[in-house]
């Protein structure tokens, strides 16, 4: 009845609540190791779901460099079956080649804080990997 709808309710904000501390936990490991990282999307967003640019990263080549580490996808949800720049990411003001640079981790309930520490390092890791083979990369300000 009324009262296991309630019941669900509650618990459901609550793992939203704690899935929510986990997607902004991965945000600060990631904002603080990667330099040039930008999140995409509103400051109100569900809490299954970062969506992030990394200037000077290909989404294709970080996927490539991280599939045996996460499971990843890039763009936007709703456009993950097209190679094209995602038109909801292109709407949300992102113009082609930083939607092209997006990579979109999911989180869910399953997803624990260690999980969450080894994507960032791992992350951090490929992105600064990658970065060296380029050898251009810049980081913009004092450096």
């Amino acid at each position: 009845g009324f009262g296991a709808a309630a019941a669900l309710l509650v618990a459901d904000r609550a793992e939203a609540g704690r899935v929510g501390a986990l997607r902004d936990r991965l945000w600060l490991g990631l904002s603080d190791g990667i330099d040039g990282i930008t999140v995409n999307g509103p400051a109100q967003r569900a809490p299954n779901n970062l969506n992030v640019s990394i200037d000077g990263i290909e989404a294709a080549a970080l996927l490539m460099a991280l599939r045996d580490v996460v499971a990843l996808s890039t763009g936007s949800a709703c456009a993950s079956e097209s190679a094209a720049p995602s038109h909801v990411l292109r709407a949300l003001g992102n113009d082609a080649a930083q939607a092209q640079r997006s990579i979109r981790f999911g989180l869910g309930r399953f997803n624990t804080e260690a999980e969450i520490d080894r994507v960032v390092g791992a992350t951090v890791d490929a992105v600064r990997r990658l970065r060296g083979l380029q050898g251009w990369y810049e980081p913009a300000g004092d450096g």
